[in-house]
Formats: structure tokens, C-alpha cells, sequence
């Protein structure tokens, strides 16, 4: 297995803006090592603290090296994220195939991102064992550095949940409305619209009730969604007051 979470590599970023964005977005999915390959404007850079937004960890132990392959010397497993395969033999994979890949890998373990303008040049791919892409409109490919960054580093996170957490789970299932809650909607529903004369012609009344039966007993609705409704039609029914 794996000895530790992936290296996030940024070859020759422009901005550190970028830096600081792409540094948030490994934090968020739990990766911290980032090292940097000649970055333009030096480092470490004043631009890029308050765009890594409290990702001050990721920056400040962030190593910088003068060359890609002194960056990855100590890799075993070295992945360049590119749109282009660039006429390299080299197997390609999707953000998710990478990351059972380096799940399942033993040694460090890369991943090579590109600078702003023009992503990967062809002597920093050919450091890669395999390629890491995604399907995207083939008129405009361009992804911003931390875009990349994140689309990656949330397909690493679904493989090694240590230290994320899914915020959005409800701890209690809420259980469906039982059937008188769904009987009673159902009436109230009926009284109104029979008031509103939508069952016309009257021929047809017996099966558009059926329909609108099987429509509010299909779906698993809780009991404050069928208040809900039901206070959506007492609604309907008062008179309409023009204020």
C-alpha cells in the first residue's frame, strides 16, 4: 500500500495567487505536501498567504526545487495531468483511475501540474509513468491551476477519507408519512380542486383522480412534506385579496 498521501508538484506556476488557491484546495481534501519547480516570481510570495484562505501549513512547508526531475527524484510513482497525451505511449487515466491507482501503490507518489499558460511541457511528461485526465470541451481545455488541483485532489479523498468528513449526512432517516397523512392530503386536494372545477370534463373525473392518487402515493413523502402541501392548498383556496 501507499507510505503517505500523494505530492502535489507545481511546475513553473505563474502566480501566486494560483500558488495560494491550489494550496486551499489541497488542504480541504487532506493533502498537505506541495513542492514547487521554478516558480516566475520566486518564492516564498506575499500573493499567495491570503488566497490559500488559512492554508498556511501547505505553504509554509511547501519545498522548492529548480527542476522537475530534482522535484521528483525520490518518487516511485510520477503522474502528469495534461489534456494532451502528447504522442507519448503512456497509459492515460481519469482523476478516479488515479487515484485507486495510488491507493494501491507502494513509494512516493507524484502528481505533476503545469503552469497557467500552457500546462506541461513535453520534458516534464516524459518524467511521468502514466498520464491523468479528464473528458472536457475540446474547443476550450483550459483548467485554472487550482481547478486541476481539486478535481484531483476530491477523487484522492473518496480512496483515504482520513481527515475529510461528509458535512452534508443526515444522522436521522426521516421516516415516510403513513397512509391516513396521505389519505387526508389526498382529500384536502380533491376538495380543492373539485371547488376550482378542474375535474372537466366529468367523464374523465374518475380517472384524473386515480392519476393524482398515484401521484401522491408514489414518492416516499415525509410527514412535514405533506404540511407543506397541504398548507400550499389552503392557500390556493382562500380568496385572493389584492393588497
Amino acid at each position: 500500500m501507499s507510505t503517505g498521501k500523494p505530492i502535489i508538484v507545481l511546475v513553473k506556476p505563474q502566480l501566486g495567487q494560483n500558488i495560494g488557491k491550489a494550496a486551499r484546495a489541497m488542504l480541504n481534501f487532506g493533502l498537505t505536501e506541495m513542492r514547487i519547480v521554478d516558480p516566475r516570481d520566486g518564492w516564498p510570495n506575499p500573493s499567495a498567504g491570503p488566497t490559500a484562505a488559512g492554508a498556511d501549513q501547505v505553504l509554509e512547508e511547501a519545498q522548492v526545487f529548480a527542476t522537475t526531475a530534482e522535484a521528483v527524484a525520490d518518487c516511485s510513482h510520477i503522474y502528469a495531468t495534461t489534456v494532451r497525451k502528447r504522442g507519448m505511449t503512456k497509459d492515460v487515466l481519469t482523476p478516479a483511475q488515479a487515484a485507486e491507482d495510488i491507493a494501491s501503490a507502494s513509494g512516493k507518489c507524484a502528481i505533476l501540474f503545469g503552469p497557467e499558460r500552457s500546462g506541461l511541457e513535453v520534458v516534464d511528461v516524459e518524467l511521468a509513468r502514466k498520464i491523468i485526465t479528464v473528458p472536457i470541451n475540446p474547443d476550450f481545455g483550459s483548467l485554472n491551476l487550482a481547478q486541476a488541483v481539486i478535481l484531483v485532489a476530491y477523487e484522492l479523498s473518496k480512496m483515504d477519507h482520513s481527515g475529510t468528513v461528509q458535512p452534508t449526512i443526515e444522522k436521522k432517516k426521516r421516516e415516510p408519512a403513513p397512509q391516513v397523512e396521505l389519505d387526508r392530503f389526498f382529500e384536502h386536494l380533491e376538495r380543492a380542486l373539485e371547488g376550482s372545477g378542474y375535474f372537466y370534463p366529468p367523464d374523465r373525473a374518475a380517472a384524473t383522480k386515480v392519476t393524482l392518487r398515484n401521484m401522491v402515493t408514489k414518492p416516499a413523502w415525509t410527514n412535514e412534506e405533506v404540511q407543506t402541501w397541504r398548507g400550499i392548498i389552503s392557500a390556493l383556496e382562500k380568496p385572493f385579496v389584492k393588497k
